[in-house]
Parts: C-alpha cells; structure tokens; sequence
C-alpha cells in the first residue's frame, strides 16, 4: 500500500523493500493511455530502464544517478502517447521532491510522502529512424521542501538526450540541469537560483551478443560552497552469458575537488534480471 517498507525498530536501517511500479493504465484510443498509481519518471535513459543487463559499467553513470536521480519514482497520473512515426509524448503530475537542494536525498519514494507540492513532468521522443532516440523532458515543482516557510522554493529541471547505435557501435550524449530557487543574499531583495548540472558521452562497441566494451566521459556539479565540479572517466567490459545475466569490469578515474574527494578504482560485478 505504501510502496516502501523499513526495518526501523532498532534503530538501524537493518533492511528495506521497495515497490517501483503499480499503476493502472487506462487506454482512451489507439495511440493513447492514462497511467494512475506508481510509476518511474519519464526522465533520462536509465530511469525508466535500469537493470544490470541494460548498461554499461557496474555503476549507473554518475550523472544520471545525482542529477536526474536515478532511480526515481513517485505516485501520480500521467497521459502517454505513441504514434507510428516514432514520436510519443508524456505528461505527468505526480507527487515532488522534498529535499530542497539535495536533489538525489529528496525523493520520497511514495511511502507517506509529503504532497502539498506536486511535480508537473513532460517528454517528448522521438524514435522513428532505425537506431535513433532523442528525447527531451522538463519538470517544475513550486516548493522543493513541501515547506513555503523555509528559503528553497521553486525548481525547474530540463534533460535532453541522444543515443544513435550504427551496427554495433552506440554512442549516447546526455545533459540534465536544475535551477533551484534559494533565499537571496542579505545585499539581494529577490531570490537567487542555485544550479546543479551534469553531462555525459559514452561509447560502446560490441563484438556480439556476448561481448562489448565501453568508455564515457562524466561531468557534474551537486552545487554547494568553493568547486563542487566533478569529472570522471570510466572504461570497461561486459559479457553477457545470458541476455538476463550480465559479468561488468570496469575502471574509473575522478578528479579531486576543494573537499579532496576524488576516487579512482576499480569495479566488478555481476548482474541479473527476471
């Protein structure tokens, strides 16, 4: 009923399950429907679909986990169409985020959350050439705290992003931005905005359905006081035994910032869906 159950008694986060998604869609014509209940935002590529299998790297890719953030659910309606020429379009209000400028500690995850500000989402997306996606969303939320006593008000997130796959090669582009407004500064009157962005260029090549390798250039900034932006490199393999199992090595370099914490490393993991 809630969507997410916590083992708290003690004191400790000793376990957790989670419901994703639980909706009813109510189909209103041919190329239409209404989803109603719990469902993933429409926003980004690994949002929607994030198993293992589906990408590269053990890790979700930095920006899509702290800007967008991945995975992201929340409870709501949305109206969704697709047509024959590739393009389709959703538009959702569902319940907000509720962690001011911590974009990724804000949701909520439906479980008795707060809603007296809700999120208006809409995509477009187009996928009618053979190996082709572009897709763009934008969200507004009029109060990123649920609270309009505090300093942090409105949001507005964009995200825009491209993947073209030519035979075996892909390469996938990816930006996503909030502009969060904050109380303004003792010699300001009106509210100043903090932003918090980030990108990333993958390629990937596979040799077949078993094999593929991979390297992505990440950027992004969280915000936050003195240099807060990050990059990183990854570059890895993944083998497929199964087209629901998946063996991932990866190694990743970060640049260190003012707060001195860059990691490099190395990554392996197996994955699996059912």
């Amino acid at each position: 009923e809630h969507a997410f159950l916590e083992d708290t008694d003690d004191g400790s986060s000793s376990g957790a399950v989670e419901v994703e998604q639980a909706y009813v869609q109510f189909d209103i014509g041919e190329n239409a429907n209404i989803n109603g209940g719990l469902f993933l935002i429409p926003v980004g590529i690994l949002n929607e679909t994030h198993e293992p299998p589906t990408f590269y790297g053990v890790e979700r890719n930095p920006v899509e986990k702290n800007i967008i953030p991945t995975t992201w659910w929340e409870g709501g309606a949305m109206l969704s169409g697709h047509y024959d020429s590739g393009f389709s379009y959703d538009v959702a209000l569902t319940s907000g985020l509720d962690g001011g400028t911590s974009i990724r500690g804000g949701r909520q995850k439906v479980a008795k959350a707060k809603a007296n500000n809700l999120a208006a989402t809409a995509r477009v997306k187009y996928t009618g050439t053979r190996g082709l996606e572009l897709a763009a969303t934008a969200q507004y939320q009029d109060d990123m705290t649920q609270d309009t006593s505090d300093d942090i008000g409105s949001a507005t997130m964009i995200e825009t992003h491209a993947r073209w796959a030519i035979a075996d090669f892909t390469l996938t582009g990816l930006y996503a931005r909030w502009d969060i407004d904050v109380a303004a500064t003792a010699a300001q009157e009106d509210k100043d905005k903090e932003t918090q962005d980030g990108a990333y260029i993958e390629a990937s090549y596979k040799f077949n359905p078993e094999w593929g390798v991979f390297v992505r250039q990440n950027q992004w900034d969280n915000g936050g006081a003195g240099d807060t932006k990050r990059t990183q490199t990854d570059v890895g393999v993944n083998y497929w035994p199964h087209e629901d199992v998946v063996v991932k090595a990866d190694y990743q370099a970060q640049n260190d910032n003012d707060d001195g914490n860059g990691y490099d490393g190395f990554n392996l993991g197996i994955g699996y869906q059912f």
